[in-house]
């Protein structure tokens, strides 16, 4: 029941560094394409209300604010790299994929591993 639980809890994570990761680039992406490929500016300023949006997606978190934006930091290295896979057509070469590695690994160290003296991980402090 407890794997479960934390299985839960780890899925429930997971969903919204996804959200706040399409938030963060795609609006990026939006204000990018305004600025650096001449679309028009409703794509700058719907950008901007995306990238308004990735600021409140993380606050659902059961974490402490450091530990979630420390952990999105790798989420965000993994989504940009598949971002510019899907949209943009550019291959990862294998510094892409170690770095993504990397990132994944420092994600489940900050977010996810155990911590000592019964302190919660960053899924849910309240606890």
């Amino acid at each position: 029941m407890t794997i479960l639980i934390r299985l839960k809890d780890v899925l429930y994570s997971l969903f919204f560094f996804f959200i706040a990761g399409l938030c963060e680039i795609g609006g990026g992406y939006l204000v990018w394409l305004w600025l650096r490929e001449s679309y028009s500016w409703i794509f700058g300023a719907f950008g901007g209300l995306v990238l308004f949006l990735y600021g409140v997606v993380p606050t659902f978190q059961k974490a402490h604010f450091h530990r979630t934006y420390a952990a999105y930091g790798g989420i965000f290295i993994i989504m940009a790299i598949f971002w510019g896979y899907f949209f943009e057509g550019v291959i990862p070469d294998m510094f892409d994929i170690l770095g993504t590695i990397v990132a994944s690994l420092g994600v489940a160290i900050i977010f996810y591993y155990p911590r000592k003296n019964g302190e919660k991980i960053g899924l849910n402090p309240s606890e």
